[in-house]
């Protein structure tokens, strides 16, 4: 099954060295966090980490629903990634992507 553009932007970041996974490894980040990918299995608590993550920043999060955030990052059991590189960031925001909606306040 060929890739989407997403699934092929979040692999750019993860091999320029772009992308943070992980919760702890967000939160010690200063600046520079452009978006968000947040898993849809996330428990409520991390649902409402992340969302106070996304605050702090001022970026947008997407949240994935088609398949695990896992399988995009290849990080085991990643729920939360950060996209640190300005223009990926807004690639992926500009490709309309089944498997990723855009979170934009309320419940997730």
């Amino acid at each position: 099954m060929p890739k989407s553009k997403t699934e092929s932007y979040i692999g750019f970041c993860r091999k320029a060295g772009r992308l943070t996974c992980g919760f702890n490894a967000i939160e010690t980040l200063k600046k520079d966090v452009y978006l968000l990918l947040l898993c849809g299995t996330t428990t409520e608590n991390g649902k409402k980490s992340a969302d106070k993550l996304r605050r702090r920043f001022g970026c947008e999060m997407l949240v994935a629903c088609g398949k695990r955030l896992e399988e995009y990052t290849g990080k085991s059991g990643c729920k939360l990634a950060a996209v640190r590189d300005i223009n990926l960031a807004k690639a992926i925001l500009s490709v309309e992507d089944e498997n990723f909606r855009k979170y934009s306040g309320g419940k997730i």
